[in-house]
C-alpha cells in the first residue's frame, strides 16, 4: 500500500447557503431559470416520497442539525424543526479555480466543470449508483422510530434520515444540471425504485436488506455508511469538479452517521458486558440484554454484505474509471506514486484447489480491493473500541471482524463457503450458523420496546456519555 502523507491545509472563502430560496443552495440556482424550474418540479415528488417512505412515526418537532455554510468550521446550525418543514438543499464545497485532475491519463489538466462527452455515460452511472443508496437507507429505517430506545437515539436516527435525503438531492442536482433529459429521467427513477421492492429494488444488494431492529441500524451505520464514506472519498477525487465538490461536503455530514453506529454498538456492548458480570452468565436474554454471541452474528452479517458493495477484487471498469480520471483512490493526492499506475502490480486473493492464495495482477484492475483494504482497516478501529468496553468490564470474550471471504456473494469468494476464521469448508450450514437466525432476530426484536420519555433508556443499551451539541442527555430531543 502506498504511503499516505499529511493533508494540505484547506483554503478558500466560506460559502453561505441561501435559505430564502425555495430550494436552499450555494450554487446560484436562481441564475439558471431552466434548471431551477426543473428542480422545483422534482421537489414535490421528493416530498411525496418522504411522506410515503420516510420516518413513519409522527412527531411535532426534532432537534436537528442544518447546514448553513460550506467551510471547515461553523458550518451547521442546531434547532427544533418539524420534520415536514426540514429544508433540503444543494450544497457544494467551495470551488478551487486552480484544481487539476490528479490521476489517470488526464493528470495535470484543469479539472472539468462540464461533463466530458466521451465519459458521459460512465459518470452518469457513477452518480446514479451513489444516488440510489441515499433514499434506500431511509426506506430501510422507516419504522425504527416506533421502537427507539430513547429520544436521544430517535433524534440521531432522524438526523441520519434527513441527511440521506439531502445526499439524494446532491446527486439529483448533478443529474439535472449536467446530463439533460437523461439526467432528469434518472432522477425520476431514483424515487421509483424502493428498498426490497420485488419488481423495482434498489441497485445494490445491501440496500435491499431489511433493517429489523436497532442493533441492525447501528451495525448498518457503522459498516454500510462507512462503505459510503470510502465510495464518496473516491468520487471526491474525481476530475469532474462538481461531483468532487459535492462529495467533499457530503463527507462532512456522513461523519455523524458513522458516529451513530460506532457509539450505538459501543453502548450496546457496554450494557451487555454489565449484565454478563452482574448475573455471571453469557445468556442474558432473560435479563433484558443482547448476548455477545448474537452481537457478533449481527457484526458478521453487516460487515460481509458491506464488503460486497466494493465489487469484485479485479475489475476492468474500475481501471477504466481511474485511467479516465473519473474515480480515484482513497486519499489519492496523498499517495506517494505516479498516480497513473500503468506498470504497478499488486496481490489479490483467489481460491485455488481449496486454498486461498495470492495472485499478482495489475494494480489498475485491483482498485476495488485497494479501497476495500482501506475500509477493512478502518472497521477494525471500531472493533477495538468495542472490545475496550469488554476489557473494562472484566469480560474475557472479544468481538472480531470475520475473514474477508466470509458470506460473500461478490468477487473471488462468491460460491465458496468460508468460515469467519478463514477456513474453507463444504458445510454451508456451518457458515449460516455464524449469521443471525430468525430466532435471533425475533428475540432482539422482542427487546425493542419504545422509550419515548426524556432521559429514559431501554435496558439493552447504556445511555451515552454526552448529549447533543452540549445539551444534557435527558433533553427532549424529539417532541410529539
Amino acid at each position: 500500500m502506498a504511503e499516505i502523507a499529511d493533508a494540505p491545509a484547506p483554503q478558500g472563502p466560506l460559502s453561505r447557503i441561501d435559505y430564502t430560496e425555495r430550494i436552499p443552495n450555494n450554487v446560484n440556482l436562481s441564475g439558471d431559470r431552466r434548471l431551477q424550474r426543473a428542480l422545483e418540479g422534482w421537489q414535490p415528488k421528493f416530498l411525496d416520497w418522504w411522506k410515503t417512505l420516510g420516518p413513519s412515526i409522527p412527531t411535532h418537532d426534532v432537534y436537528l442539525r442544518t447546514a448553513i455554510a460550506v467551510g471547515r468550521d461553523g458550518w451547521a446550525h442546531f434547532d427544533r424543526v418539524p420534520m415536514e418543514q426540514y429544508r433540503w438543499g444543494i450544497f457544494l464545497a467551495e470551488r478551487d479555480p486552480d484544481r487539476q485532475v490528479n490521476f489517470g491519463r488526464h493528470k495535470g489538466e484543469p479539472a472539468w466543470q462540464e461533463v466530458p462527452g466521451e465519459y458521459r455515460s460512465e459518470l452518469r452511472r457513477l452518480i446514479v449508483i451513489q444516488g440510489d443508496t441515499e433514499p434506500a437507507s431511509v426506506e430501510q429505517q422507516r419504522h425504527l422510530g416506533m421502537t427507539a430506545p430513547s429520544l436521544y437515539d430517535m433524534r440521531n436516527l432522524f438526523q441520519v434520515n434527513v441527511e440521506e435525503g439531502r445526499h439524494l438531492w446532491a446527486m439529483v442536482y448533478l443529474l439535472h444540471a449536467h446530463f439533460g433529459r437523461d439526467g432528469r429521467e434518472e432522477a425520476e427513477e431514483l424515487l421509483k425504485r424502493n428498498s426490497g421492492d420485488y419488481d423495482s429494488p434498489r441497485i445494490l444488494g445491501a440496500f435491499n436488506e431489511e433493517t429489523t431492529d436497532w442493533l441492525s441500524f447501528f451495525m448498518f451505520t457503522y459498516f454500510t455508511d462507512r462503505d459510503g464514506k470510502y465510495q464518496l472519498g473516491t468520487l471526491k477525487e474525481s476530475g469532474f469538479d462538481p461531483l468532487a465538490r459535492t462529495c467533499q461536503f457530503m463527507l462532512k455530514e456522513e461523519a455523524h452517521h458513522m458516529f451513530v453506529g460506532t457509539t450505538g454498538v459501543q453502548r450496546t456492548v457496554q450494557r451487555t458486558a454489565e449484565l454478563m458480570k452482574q448475573h455471571d452468565t453469557d445468556d442474558i436474554w432473560a435479563h433484558g440484554g443482547i448476548p455477545l454471541s448474537v452481537i457478533q452474528k449481527y457484526l458478521n452479517f453487516q460487515y460481509s454484505v458491506s464488503m460486497d458493495l466494493f465489487g469484485s477484487e479485479t475489475s476492468s471498469n474500475v481501471a477504466a474509471y481511474y485511467a479516465a480520471g473519473l474515480k480515484g483512490r482513497w486519499m489519492e493526492t496523498r499517495r506517494d506514486d505516479d498516480h497513473v499506475l500503468t506498470d504497478a502490480t499488486t496481490q489479490v486473493p483467489v481460491i485455488r484447489d481449496g486454498r486461498i492464495v495470492n495472485e499478482t495482477v495489475p494494480l489498475l484492475t485491483a482498485l476495488n480491493l485497494d479501497l476495500r483494504n482501506e475500509y477493512a482497516a478502518d472497521c477494525a478501529t471500531g472493533v477495538k473500541r468495542w472490545n475496550a468496553e469488554l476489557e473494562k468490564a472484566g469480560v474475557d470474550a472479544r468481538l472480531y471482524l470475520p475473514h474477508e471471504g466470509f458470506n460473500r456473494r461478490v468477487g473471488a469468494f462468491s460460491g465458496h463457503h468460508v468460515l469467519p476464521d478463514g477456513t474453507i469448508t463444504d458445510d454451508a450450514a456451518a457458515v449460516a450458523a455464524c449469521l443471525p437466525t430468525d430466532e435471533d432476530r425475533a428475540r432482539v426484536a422482542g427487546l425493542m420496546v419504545p422509550h419515548h420519555e426524556p432521559g429514559d433508556f431501554a435496558g439493552w443499551i447504556s445511555p451515552p456519555a454526552h448529549g447533543i451539541n452540549d445539551l444534557p442527555v435527558e433533553y427532549d430531543y424529539v417532541r410529539f
